[in-house]
């Protein structure tokens, strides 16, 4: 199959030929259909990530077909189109049966621990456990983003924050994982208010949702000035604004 892979860190990769993955016994071989670039990959072809073995093949961020399974596959077929977390909980350990499958001590990461998606097929572990179903109507695009960015704002929104409608959400750094948080806020009902040092960063976050926006007083010189508050606009950008946002008292048997 082919694959874009790289032989030493920080070096310009190449597309070429290597040999096609087989499925561990809990394992799937996906045919990727969409791969993202993700600034962990950046990271990860930096040599930031001792766990790396080169030559290596990145990508995490995926959705494809499923081509082929191993034994202990129960709950997936060959055909099924699938998408997956960026960390892929083996589903026995201790932390996984807390429900904390994100910091699993058996964990598995396509593009880290093994070859990942910048390829035709990607070997995916612990089927059972990871995969998603992804159905057919929706964009490849935005499947492949679901299991990295947007895992990452769900579990904190949801999962911990327990964000409820009406209430107002900050997002500093409207990257990746900042606009998908504004868009699962959005989706709650929360109010969502994006910061950024970036004016086109703000645009987007406007269009994807954001009542208000507001472009924090950036670092020149390694010294942080602080300008004159300004109120900042609902639904576009404005120029410098500090503010604070409160989140309304809960109910004291709320947990």
């Amino acid at each position: 199959m082919r694959a874009v892979l790289f032989d030493e860190f920080s070096t310009r990769p190449t597309v070429r030929e290597v040999p096609a993955p087989v499925p561990s016994p809990r394992g799937v071989i996906v045919r990727v259909e969409t791969t993202g670039l993700c600034r962990s990959d950046v990271h990860g072809w930096s040599g930031h990530d001792d766990g790396i073995t080169l030559p290596h093949v990145p990508g995490h961020e995926l959705v494809g077909t499923i081509t082929a399974r191993g034994a202990e596959v129960r709950r997936f077929s060959v055909g099924d189109r699938v998408t997956t977390p960026f960390v892929c909980a083996c589903g026995r350990c201790p932390e996984c049966a807390s429900g904390n499958g994100q910091v699993c001590r058996n964990q598995t990461q396509p593009g880290f621990t093994h070859w990942g998606s910048f390829a035709e097929s990607v070997a995916l572990h612990d089927a059972d456990t990871n995969l998603v179903v992804v159905p057919a109507s929706l964009d490849s695009g935005a499947a492949a983003l679901l299991g990295c960015r947007f895992a990452t704002s769900y579990r904190g929104l949801v999962h911990q924050a327990r964000l409820q409608s009406g209430e107002s959400l900050v997002v500093v750094g409207c990257g990746g994982v900042g606009l998908s948080a504004g868009m699962i806020g959005g989706a709650l009902g929360a109010e969502g208010v994006a910061v950024d040092i970036d004016d086109d960063a703000l645009t987007r976050a406007a269009r994807f949702g954001a009542v208000r926006t507001g472009n924090s007083p950036g670092c020149p010189g390694g010294g942080c000035s602080r300008p004159s508050p300004r109120p900042c606009r609902p639904g576009s950008p404005s120029p410098s604004t500090p503010w604070g946002v409160r989140r309304p008292p809960r109910p004291a048997s709320s947990p």
